[in-house]
């Protein structure tokens, strides 16, 4: 049954995307003019995935003026369901967002949502939680990044087609940069061309450097997401969820720029304390890059620290955004190829701001013998990995990306898509797929996992110095090594 209204609700979706893609937008003397909203009425509504995957789920919304709380819930009979806990509203930015959490929800269910005052109502949305078993799916996006509603729209466009090529989907993954200045008016076009999406699939938002750095606290006021464990909230929120046979860590890279050694800490404990088959991480920077911001410190840290937690704790995938491009490594470990090792993938990016190669950054700031497979997206390069270089084009590589995840037991299958800008037509780019014997981890860790005030604060000066450590010992030397490169590709190329 939930199977069936999971593939129905993609369709009402795919069709509401479309549809409200065409219809919601009006423009007078150049500017963009959204529908106007009440001063009670519900905006920017979300679920999101929040502690117990199969018994609960964090809702958000906005008003423009203070008013009551309210949410209903109804499961598949119309009976209501779950126990509601409310946070009152708060200003922000002019605005006033609501929050609440709904727990005590039947795994595997399917359910309708509305939320308002008690007067006034949103229209109804819908979810399903996780029936726990070892079969499920869902899609991973990144970098809608968008001011114009124009391109929140087409980064809307590729989304549906995502719901239409896996139907079954039971959440979506956005790895981070929902807007490209975190402001009102970009978050109320995000809004409108997402509004469907939003509050009809659970979503699993990660925060971006748009979303978290120099805007202090927009992520965690967007959405109501598990903030228990969270090492801090002001700059993103690093929390972690069990779905199916997999244990899902989502990262926090806007952390003192990339990431303190308080969330690694936090990182490795919650992955020594499970025994779930998969283990499967989402961030926002990527360690392993060939766009633009890979010639930067903060990203490559990630590949000399980060990248030791996820070899220590077995995690069988890392994906990640921030590049805006396509990039897939063969398994590494110790930063070095390995069968038994994680891969790592940036995504790409749903949104129509793109990236080309960095020719600069192969050798010196990533070993191509990494690579198993990349696309870029933009106009004018559509490059792909041949198995030897990106001097490969295709046209049909321009385009918004998203990606798949299906797992069914001991097999993960990531496959990757693009709807190109101009035919709208959908091209695999990319399918990898790995299968390991169930059954066998165990958990190493239990108890408490939170971090105070103090200890995060106490934490910055090591990480500081970790940090700086790597800049001026490992990262400037090879920047000042490779600089006639780099200038040379700026001059002949126009790309830094």
């Amino acid at each position: 049954m939930k199977n069936t209204l999971r593939k129905l609700l993609s369709v009402f979706l795919c069709v509401l995307l479309v549809f409200g893609i065409s219809g919601t937008a009006s423009f007078a003397d150049g500017e963009e003019e959204l529908p106007a909203k009440g001063e009670t009425e519900p905006f920017r509504i979300s679920v999101s995935m929040n502690g117990d995957a199969g018994t609960q789920r964090g809702f958000c919304w906005f008003t423009k003026t203070q008013t009551d709380t309210k949410i209903e819930v109804l499961d598949e009979s119309g009976a209501s369901a779950g126990k509601v806990t409310f946070t009152d509203s708060q200003e922000w930015e002019g605005n006033y967002y609501h929050k609440a959490t709904v727990s005590e929800l039947e795994a595997g269910g399917s359910y309708t949502f509305r939320v308002g005052n008690g007067t006034e109502w949103s229209e109804y949305g819908s979810f399903v939680t996780d029936d726990g078993d070892d079969s499920f799916s869902f899609i991973e996006i990144a970098d809608v990044q968008a001011t114009p509603l124009e391109n929140f729209q087409k980064a809307a466009l590729t989304v549906s087609a995502a719901f239409e090529t896996l139907p079954e989907a039971e959440f979506v993954v956005n790895c981070g940069d929902f807007t490209n200045d975190s402001t009102n008016e970009e978050w109320d076009r995000f809004d409108c061309a997402f509004a469907e999406l939003n509050k009809n699939c659970t979503m699993v938002p990660v925060a971006g450097n748009h979303d978290g750095l120099g805007v202090e606290n927009w992520f965690n006021n967007m959405f109501n997401l598990d903030t228990s464990e969270s090492v801090q909230t002001k700059d993103g929120v690093n929390y972690s969820f069990d779905y199916g046979n997999a244990h899902i860590a989502v990262l926090n890279t806007n952390d003192m720029f990339c990431m303190t050694l308080t969330q690694m800490k936090w990182l490795k404990n919650d992955l020594d304390s499970t025994d779930k088959d998969w283990k499967i991480c989402f961030m926002h920077k990527s360690p392993y890059t060939l766009g633009k911001d890979g010639k930067w410190p903060d990203a490559l840290y990630l590949g000399e620290s980060l990248a030791r937690v996820f070899d220590m704790c077995d995690v069988d995938l890392v994906v990640s955004g921030h590049d805006h491009m396509y990039l897939r490594t063969k398994p590494l470990k110790n930063n070095m190829l390995n069968d038994d090792g994680t891969t790592y993938i940036l995504s790409g990016t749903a949104g129509t701001k793109r990236y080309e190669v960095r020719e600069f950054l192969a050798g010196m700031f990533l070993n191509t013998d990494f690579i198993d497979a990349l696309t870029v997206q933009k106009g004018g390069y559509g490059n792909y990995w041949n198995g030897e270089d990106w001097n490969s084009t295709s046209e049909e590589n321009i385009g918004g990306c998203f990606n798949t995840v299906q797992i069914k037991g001991g097999t993960l299958t990531f496959n990757s898509y693009i709807r190109n800008d101009e035919t709208g037509e959908v091209k695999n780019i990319d399918t990898y797929s790995v299968t390991k014997e169930t059954g066998k981890n165990k958990a190493t860790f239990s108890g408490d996992n939170t971090t105070s005030a103090f200890e995060y604060y106490l934490g910055l000066i090591p990480s500081f110095i970790c940090l700086a450590i790597y800049t001026f010992g490992s990262w400037l030397p090879r920047f000042l090594l490779d600089l006639p490169y780099i200038l040379y590709v700026y001059i002949t190329q126009d790309t830094f």
